[in-house]
């Protein structure tokens, strides 16, 4: 590659140093991997393309943002999800969005969301982070924190895909039974049993793990209608996009409803996370909500699966 393009980094690579290495060799890399909104918007005419991550970025490619990128070309994303991106005005822009998303032999290869969905699973059931908080401040007795045991309950996965399959395939291990809603799978593991009917199925279940994309026709799709059909003391967990959930409705059911409990790995508008309500709501009712920092596919051995494809795919590209 004659004339190295310009590349900025703005996702950290300090635990992946052969990703970033290759990206070096291939590019003229400038590296933010705390990149504020004002700082990219002074710098990113300069550049032709940007390597990022939805994990713990503060930055979104929207309109205001892309207009000043004059020279870029391509957002390349070590992820499958794109909600960072504007993906309708980077069409306009002619800007190549690069992801792995329909890189099925890699991400089929990355487990590490599941197993954070099934964490989040056994963390709330057993009560293990006020039971933990409880002994830090010297006291000891279980008598508030007597939890669930797993072979007895029901569990309904809501999307049937990749993630949806890992986490099935866990609780299936441990003696849970499975329950599936997904209207766009016809073939599901003999084992598990399938539900057409939305009301049925929420009503069956004592513990429902979300794993499907976010888009504009399933935006805050799980409200209180959903809520409403599901028992007082349903466990919602939630490794997908904050956006699939109506955050509002969600609060109201956990008021009303105080054995109702919400474990999730995401949550709406992460980039302006200071300002979400259910993270507030989160601070005095520990016991009913617990939230990660978007942290399901952060394992050194996902993340180094990830980048790598990404970077391959956007040297690939240029080549």
């Amino acid at each position: 590659m004659k004339n190295k393009k310009n590349l900025l980094l703005i996702t950290s690579l300090d635990d992946l140093p052969e990703v970033y290495q290759i990206l070096k060799k291939k590019f003229k890399v400038t590296y933010k991997k705390n990149i504020n909104k004002k700082e990219i918007f002074n710098i990113i005419e300069k550049y032709d393309c940007v390597f990022t991550n939805p994990n713990n970025t503060r930055i979104y490619f929207g309109k205001k943002l892309l207009d000043k990128a004059k020279s870029l070309k391509i957002i390349c994303t070590a992820s499958t999800g794109t909600t960072h991106i504007d993906l309708n005005q980077s069409k306009l822009k002619k800007i190549k969005i690069i992801s792995i998303k329909k890189e099925k032999s890699t991400i089929n290869q990355i487990t590490s969301t599941a197993e954070h969905a099934l964490a989040l699973t056994l963390n709330c059931l057993r009560n293990l982070n006020i039971s933990n908080k409880s002994v830090l401040e010297n006291k000891w007795n279980y008598q508030k924190y007597i939890g669930r045991q797993l072979n007895k309950l029901n569990f309904g996965i809501v999307g049937y895909g990749r993630l949806g399959k890992y986490y099935a395939k866990y609780i299936y291990a441990i003696g849970g039974k499975i329950h599936i809603y997904d209207p766009f799978k016809t073939q599901i593991n003999l084992k598990y049993k399938k539900h057409s009917n939305l009301k049925n199925f929420l009503k069956k279940i004592d513990v429902m793990s979300i794993h499907i994309h976010h888009n504009k026709n399933n935006d805050k799709i799980i409200d209180k209608t959903w809520f409403s059909a599901m028992k007082n003391n349903t466990l919602i967990v939630n490794t997908s996009r904050g956006e699939v959930v109506d955050e509002k409705d969600l609060i109201e059911n956990l008021l009303k409803n105080k054995n109702f409990k919400y474990a999730t790995d995401v949550i709406s508008d992460e980039i302006n996370f200071k300002k979400n309500k259910l993270l507030a709501f989160s601070k005095k009712h520990l016991r009913q909500v617990f939230i990660t920092p978007h942290i399901g596919g952060m394992t050194t051995e996902g993340r180094k699966i990830a980048y790598q494809k990404a970077a391959d795919k956007l040297i690939e590209y240029y080549n």
